[in-house]
């Protein structure tokens, strides 16, 4: 299955859960879409378990394929296999950029990282599931300083972390660290996705 595209507001009401992290689609209309999104179903265990793996994977931005890949390689870290899978996810470029604040959404971070505008220790990677590791730096291209989403972003500092830091006066950030469990998507149980795939 290849990454959704679709309108993301839908999805967030299907899972109750706003896969933006900022709570607006759920604030009008908190339950699901459809004709019959008021009606209140029992969910099996398998059902809760592909719901919290769903809403990873939209937040994110990722493709199954994707995903699952990124399941496996966190399954040969030493640590929990859940915490550690999370934290691979973090430390895509895409979302770094993301928490970073040089976009709204991990959506436009991905379109920037795809077209090009972002260096990664002074390279061009135009690569989102690009994984850094600590100490790495990430800067925009000198043309691409001047973009209006860019500066939108910045002057809404929509996501700011402590695992991440952003120096605006020469436009450089640091994904500093791996971020500890409590400091990103705290109502995540990560336990539910590796019952799903280990089913």
């Amino acid at each position: 299955m290849s990454r959704y595209t679709g309108p993301t507001w839908k999805i967030s009401r299907r899972l109750g859960y706003s896969i933006s992290e900022t709570g607006v689609e759920l604030k009008k209309r908190p339950y699901a879409p459809g004709q019959h999104g008021q009606r209140r179903s029992k969910v099996s265990d398998y059902g809760t378990q592909l719901h919290e793996k769903q809403k990873v994977r939209f937040t994110y931005g990722v493709s199954e394929k994707q995903f699952r890949k990124t399941f496996n390689e966190a399954a040969k870290i030493k640590g929990k296999h859940g915490e550690n899978f999370l934290r691979l996810l973090e430390a895509r470029l895409d979302n770094v950029v993301y928490r970073l604040g040089l976009a709204k959404t991990r959506a436009q971070a991905r379109q920037l990282v795809n077209h090009g505008h972002m260096l990664v220790d002074g390279k061009k990677v135009d690569i989102p599931s690009y994984r850094l590791v600590p100490g790495q730096h990430i800067t925009l291209r000198e043309k691409s300083k001047a973009l209006k989403v860019v500066q939108e972003a910045l002057e809404g500092q929509y996501a700011s972390v402590e695992y991440v830091s952003f120096d605006k006066d020469n436009g450089k950030g640091t994904f500093v660290r791996y971020p500890e469990r409590n400091e990103f998507l705290q109502e995540i149980n990560e336990q539910l996705i590796v019952e799903f795939y280990n089913r």
